[in-house]
């Protein structure tokens, strides 16, 4: 078993410990809440595509489809009630941001079950319904207060990769299921999220309290035996007084959301805002949400599109097995610039590609085999980019950073501004490539210039500190330190 410790306080007291099975099953069970998650993005691009369910709830846009006379096949999928469909997700987990402390807590296993039943339902406004209910398991996701500093990146991590596995997962079952005679694939496809809410389900069962947890209800005895487990070690005293002091001290935090606005916790807020809403802006659920409708859209069949999103669901997982070893290894930074430039690249690529094909007018005439696979390949880059850079940082930087007295708040402002672009990115994507057409991938690219220049400037490496330090990485901040220190 490798020995870790954790260098806290003054830096000159290290906490002894291992990295114990248990900790690593409990992060495991975490992070597959990521599995619903991804599922549910990888699921609603794929059934949007298939003529049954075309037919039967957007029948506009299946009527496009069949004439051969559109003008432009940027537009053949730009439906305002279509984009709601796949936006749905992401305006219930907004919604449900604010009753997510109880349910999870409570009834989120029951909640999420209960939920998938209307998967099944023969009317889009129950398949839409679900949702919330749904989005609800986001929460599961504590791995920062059980792992330690010098793995904290790879072990949360497991939650990426959890939705990059439901997203395949979710591709691979569109193509089987389209398949089947009778039109009633789609039914199937949104229906199986029953078994990824069946696996959260059983493994909440055997998540278990954190010490934070336990400590801050008062539990001191079980949450020192709680944490010799997690360790792997009996010499735990001074961890956990220093648990029990940061303890409270957040009790004596009346106001986290008024302390959020004060002027030492600028960075945090800045942080909590502009990383997540960044994230979505790299355009990458333009990708994921709509990966089978857009490789339509640009000539391929039916069949063809869901395969090439199968191939872009396997890059996505592959690349995010890479940020696993390469976030602990080569830093945050270097990841953020690395993706990001590579990002620009293949954004530029793939705009050139369709214009040139295209064109503006969007009807290219037969597309050969060879030139699609060029758009596909450039795609795949990109999102192998996305996936070991902004995908699990986006996440993960913000989780390390928020000192304990402005924790919640802060995650909360985070998970809502990730859901906010989202849901628009989502609602507005269809309209956008009618009207922008091949320019609405450079139109992302700019924006991926801006945020490497945002982490260059403004983002320092938090790699291998330990989240009782972190205020330390701010004060040595050029531009930061004028106000944690004010």
């Amino acid at each position: 078993m490798p020995s870790v410790g954790i260098v806290i306080g003054d830096g000159k007291r290290e906490y002894p410990g291992n990295l114990t099975p248990y900790v690593t099953v409990t992060c495991i069970v975490a992070a597959m809440g990521g599995l619903i998650f991804g599922y549910d993005i990888g699921i609603s691009g794929g059934v949007t595509t298939m003529e049954s369910f075309q037919k039967k709830f957007f029948p506009s846009v299946y009527e496009k489809q069949r004439n051969n006379h559109e003008s432009s096949k940027y537009c053949r999928f730009d439906s305002i009630s279509l984009t709601l469909f796949t936006s749905s997700l992401y305006l219930a987990a907004l919604c449900s941001c604010v009753v997510a402390s109880y349910v999870t807590r409570k009834l989120v296993g029951k909640f999420r079950c209960f939920s998938e039943v209307f998967s099944f339902a023969p009317e889009l406004f129950l398949t839409v319904l679900h949702r919330p209910f749904g989005c609800l398991s986001l929460a599961v996701c504590y791995s920062v207060s059980v792992s330690d500093s010098l793995i904290r990146g790879a072990l949360n991590i497991g939650f990426q990769l959890s939705i990059t596995i439901g997203i395949l997962v979710a591709n691979v079952l569109n193509f089987f299921f389209s398949q089947i005679s009778g039109g009633y694939g789609w039914r199937l496809s949104l229906g199986g999220a029953v078994v990824p809410a069946l696996i959260i389900t059983v493994g909440s069962l055997i998540l278990p309290d954190t010490p934070n947890s336990m400590i801050e209800r008062g539990q001191f005895e079980l949450a020192e035996t709680k944490l010799r487990k997690i360790r792997g070690v009996d010499d735990v005293e001074d961890e956990i007084s220093d648990l029990i002091a940061a303890s409270e001290a957040s009790k004596l935090v009346e106001h986290p959301w008024r302390n959020l606005l004060q002027r030492k916790y600028r960075p945090h807020l800045t942080m909590a805002i502009l990383i997540p809403s960044f994230q979505q802006l790299t355009g990458i659920n333009v990708i994921m949400f709509y990966a089978p409708v857009l490789f339509q859209t640009i000539g391929f069949g039916s069949n063809a599109a869901l395969t090439s999103a199968v191939v872009t669901g396997l890059v996505n997982l592959g690349a995010t097995v890479v940020s696993i070893y390469g976030v602990d290894t080569w830093g945050r930074r270097f990841l953020f610039f690395e993706g990001g430039f590579q990002m620009l690249l293949s954004q530029v690529a793939v705009a050139a590609a369709i214009g040139a094909k295209f064109g503006v007018d969007g009807n290219p005439g037969h597309l050969p085999k060879w030139y699609a696979i060029v758009v596909v390949l450039f795609i795949c880059i990109y999102v192998a980019a996305f996936a070991w850079s902004w995908g699990p940082l986006g996440w993960l930087v913000p989780s390390e950073i928020f000192p304990l007295e402005i924790r919640s708040a802060a995650q909360s402002v985070t998970v809502s501004m990730n859901m906010i672009f989202t849901f628009v990115i989502a609602q507005v994507f269809l309209m956008m490539l009618c009207h922008m057409k091949f320019g609405l991938f450079i139109f992302f690219a700019f924006f991926v210039v801006v945020m490497s220049i945002f982490v260059y400037f403004f983002l320092p490496e938090t790699r291998g500190v330990p989240i009782e330090e972190m205020n330390q990485v701010w004060r040595s901040h050029w531009y930061w330190s004028r106000f944690v220190d004010a």
